[in-house]
């Protein structure tokens, strides 16, 4: 498989690398409209494999300071509250990209990545975003594997947004990109 066949998928254009070797999706910000486009565009491009990148918040009593690169081994959507026999709260990265992703990312640490439309409104996990959920739940829905990758740009915490280091999470973001989109597809290949 050519990384071509990889979709990366950010919230926003700065979140994005640009390259050759794969399709890349700006989603939109927040779950709605990340998994719609999500899905519209597995349907249009037809992945092998999502790599789903951005920043993301973290707790501060999580020790994971700006620009950490956080690996999602597990994705949980903070905003659902009914049952989980009703609708999935709870998502696993496909083995293989979680696999690829540490080899991608050697200096990265795995942890569970909430995802809620507000900010500040996850619990049950040391980092947040607001996309993640909803891009893994599109993939999984079509068949599709799927990882989401982060770097942090703030403590949740925090809430002075002067403080936060969006410049330095997304250059830290899309510098990985490369390399776990290009270890994505020889994993899947």
């Amino acid at each position: 498989m050519s990384a071509s066949r990889v979709l990366v998928v950010a919230a926003t254009p700065r979140e994005l690398a640009e390259g050759e070797d794969w399709d890349g999706l700006v989603c939109g910000v927040g779950p709605v409209d990340a998994g719609i486009a999500t899905a519209s565009a597995i349907a249009r491009v037809r992945p092998l494999a999502i790599v789903h990148v951005g920043i993301a918040g973290a707790r501060a009593a999580s020790g994971l300071v700006p620009p950490a690169l956080v690996i999602g081994g597990g994705s949980l959507y903070c905003d659902l509250g009914v049952p989980e026999q009703w609708a999935p709260r709870r998502l696993s990265p496909d083995a293989r990209l979680l696999a690829a992703a540490r080899r991608a990312l050697p200096g990265s640490v795995e942890r569970v990545i909430g995802t809620s439309g507000r900010v500040g409104q996850t619990s049950g996990c040391d980092v947040e975003a607001m996309e993640g959920f909803a891009v893994l739940r599109a993939a999984a829905l079509a068949g599709v594997p799927a990882i989401e990758v982060r770097a942090i740009s703030n403590a949740v915490e925090e809430p002075d947004r002067s403080r936060w280091r969006f410049g330095d999470a997304c250059a830290a973001i899309v510098d990985a990109t490369p390399a776990l989109a290009r270890e994505v597809a020889a994993c899947l290949s």
